[in-house]
């Protein structure tokens, strides 16, 4: 019995042992499965922190690029700007010049003018070069299409009636105040531009038209003459120049074609147009019945003359594309201040006080429709630089 007895205690004993050790083994082992769990969060976090970082950095280089993108984006844009008003001011002053040249050289002799029949001359010329530059492969567009000529045609319409009303204006209106009706186009061609284009006009903008406006009738106030029939011709003039852009900037968005297309066009319409006027106009006989215009000087200038015509079509349209119908505007009314100071130094043409006074303030309001237009810029970048982000 006492054997019994202990043999039951040792076997007692021997469980207790076991059920310690069993549960020893097992809390150490949860110890050990604890600290696996730690070791590997502590080996998760700085994964996680590293690839936070890691993501962090691509945001900021992404963002980077973006706008350093924007900027690539908008100083091309800028490069673009400036070539096309540039461009287009030369050929602008160019062109005066050289039909200031012929009329000097040759109006003497003439009892009358040639104006329209020079535009006439010019526009062949130009039809001839985009043509043999065509042949040549040297540009592409598709040949004649009565449907795209009916679209472009009142570009052609508008431009003879600003042709027409201009000289008739001249006619009946003093220098001064054709200055001023000038600069009112330029007005009407902004609001044109706003409500048809959704061309935004910032405070600037109105400060520019408004110091140019302002400085054309303070030259003016000395010289002021008012007709009804002056008023007439003036505000036909107006509302054709102004015409005449706006819708230069919907054809060219309606019709597509290249840039030495609309050129073709521009010139085969003008054509068209502008003969059969130079006829009525009696311009073309006196041009055949005045045998000292039929020399090679006068031939050769005329050459010339649709040579610069030719590149002044292109940079007119360039610069509306480019710019807008506003900024091609004010390009027209300044490119007035390079045609004065050269007509001076080249013609000796007299600039009255009123004229030095005029090219301050038009300089002026160059200076502030500028800086308008680069703040807008940086504006638009900014906001495509947040957009892209």
């Amino acid at each position: 019995m006492s054997t019994a007895i202990s043999r039951s205690s040792s076997s007692s004993t021997f469980g207790d042992e076991f059920f310690v050790d069993t549960e020893k083994g097992s809390l150490l082992a949860r110890n050990e499965s604890s600290l696996n769990v730690e070791s590997r969060k502590s080996n998760e976090r700085p994964r996680a922190e590293s690839s936070e970082m890691r993501q962090s950095k691509n945001d900021s280089r992404q963002a980077t690029s973006i706008d350093s993108t924007a900027a690539d984006r908008a100083a091309k844009k800028g490069g673009k700007v400036v070539f096309a008003a540039s461009l287009y001011s030369f050929c602008s002053v160019s062109m005066v010049l050289t039909n200031k040249s012929l009329s000097s050289s040759y109006n003497h002799l003439l009892d009358g003018d040639l104006n329209v029949l020079l535009v006439v001359f010019q526009a062949v010329i130009a039809v001839v070069l985009v043509e043999t530059c065509k042949v040549l492969k040297w540009v592409e567009y598709p040949s004649f299409d009565l449907k795209v000529a009916k679209i472009w045609a009142p570009v052609n319409i508008l431009f003879c009636a600003m042709l027409f009303t201009s000289m008739a204006s001249l006619q009946h209106n003093t220098v001064p105040m054709v200055t001023i009706f000038k600069n009112v186009t330029n007005i009407m061609t902004c609001m044109g531009d706003y409500y048809l284009f959704n061309t935004p006009v910032g405070f600037l903008v109105i400060l520019a038209f408004g110091v140019m406006l302002g400085g054309a009738c303070l030259a003016a106030i000395n010289d002021v003459k008012v007709t009804g029939l002056g008023v007439y011709w003036m505000a036909a003039n107006c509302v054709s120049t102004a015409g005449y852009v706006l819708y230069m900037k919907f054809a060219m968005k309606r019709v597509k074609l290249s840039k030495f297309g609309m050129v073709f066009y521009n010139n085969i319409l003008c054509t068209f147009f502008l003969f059969p006027a130079s006829v009525f106009l009696g311009q073309f006989s006196l041009f055949v019945n005045s045998p000292a215009l039929h020399n090679y000087d006068y031939f050769s200038k005329n050459i010339f003359a649709g040579f610069i015509g030719f590149f002044l079509n292109f940079a007119s349209l360039n610069c509306v594309s480019q710019t807008g119908p506003t900024t091609y505007a004010i390009i027209g009314s300044l490119n007035k201040i390079p045609t004065s100071l050269i007509g001076w130094f080249i013609f000796d043409t007299v600039i009255t006080s009123q004229t030095w006074f005029f090219i301050c303030v038009s300089m002026t309001g160059g200076f502030i429709y500028s800086y308008a237009k680069i703040k807008e810029s940086g504006k638009s970048v900014r906001k495509s630089s947040v957009a892209g982000s």
